[in-house]
């Protein structure tokens, strides 16, 4: 009988002074602050409804396409947009049913958003890109990387879903789902407030980041806590319990980085060696002392390692081995 998967002990909100390090929470260059932001978001059909997008930056490398999770938006990645901006293409859709992106009339499926991904670099005339995706955005990801590999030159996939959560009792996690949809439908209007005090801040993210009470105020309202309470929430959900593309990863022939936080209590750590397994020649870094939404929590540290991977020489097991940071 397996052993069971070792628990993540929740960080004390007196604890991330002395333990979250110098990079935790500080802003990479340039500061998202600074950008007109709604001058760069756009809107267009992909799969048959409407996405709400930024597209920014230009150059000859390679586009980043970034993909949020389940009750994310464009804005987790806000802290990541500016620097790659500078000398490449960066494309952040809100996928349907989250953010300014309405609700499909097609029902949400990974294949579904997939499909929409997809669509979205055809439209924008894309090419072979650097696709990043963070929990069910790495799960979406990755089922574009399966199905058009064409359009995936590298491969992220940040505390990606996809693999432990086909094990877990699918009635249970919907019922609480559910009630969490409700719920946060109900308190939006409260989460400047919560944002603003690093208390309340600190319980109001604790699932998805290890020391919340660390992040700026306006950084913890516009990255992660504004998507929350849209309609897509619980079939999205839905449609991570009903998917299983296991048997499918080792189809992935691009380079791809499996980053995980060592702390991370909404999917465990123990699933970046399921991938790194699955995905020939892929390579695992494990971000110490950080949670599920590592680069939110340690911007200009992921930063480093998107860039450096970005680098690596594209041959047959260049990217085998493991990192830790």
């Amino acid at each position: 009988m397996a052993s069971p998967l070792p628990k993540v002990v929740p960080a004390r909100p007196a604890h991330a002074h002395r333990r979250a390090g110098d990079d935790y929470g500080v802003s990479d260059e340039p500061d998202w602050r600074t950008i007109d932001w709604p001058a760069h978001q756009h809107r267009t059909q992909a799969a048959g409804t409407e996405v709400n997008y930024v597209d920014i930056g230009e150059g000859d490398e390679h586009p980043i396409v970034f993909i949020h999770g389940l009750g994310g938006q464009w804005q987790n990645w806000l802290e990541n947009i500016p620097r790659f901006a500078r000398d490449r293409r960066v494309i952040v859709p809100d996928l349907p049913g989250f953010g300014l992106s309405p609700m499909p009339s097609e029902k949400i499926t990974i294949e579904y958003y997939g499909r929409v991904v997809a669509e979205l670099c055809d439209t924008l005339g894309l090419g072979p890109s650097v696709v990043v995706g963070n929990s069910m955005g790495g799960y979406i990801a990755s089922q574009v990387a399966i199905e058009r590999p064409d359009l995936v030159e590298r491969l992220m996939l940040v505390s990606a879903a996809g693999v432990s959560q086909m094990e877990v009792a699918k009635g249970p996690v919907m019922a609480v789902t559910k009630g969490i949809g409700l719920f946060t439908a109900m308190t939006v209007a409260q989460l400047p407030a919560v944002a603003r005090r690093p208390r309340s801040r600190h319980w109001a993210l604790l699932l998805v980041a290890r020391y919340p009470g660390k992040l700026a105020s306006d950084f913890a309202f516009e990255g992660l806590m504004k998507g929350t309470g849209k309609p897509g929430f619980v079939d999205a959900m839905q449609a991570c319990l009903e998917y299983d593309l296991r048997d499918r990863l080792p189809s992935i022939g691009c380079p791809t980085l499996v980053v995980w936080g060592e702390k991370d209590m909404t999917i465990p750590v123990q699933d970046a060696d399921k991938f790194t397994e699955l995905i020939k020649g892929s390579r695992k870094l494990i971000m110490e002392d950080t949670g599920h939404v590592s680069m939110a929590e340690r911007p200009v540290t992921f930063n480093d390692h998107l860039q450096e991977f970005l680098s690596y020489a594209v041959a047959e097991g260049e990217l085998e081995g493991e990192l830790s940071a």
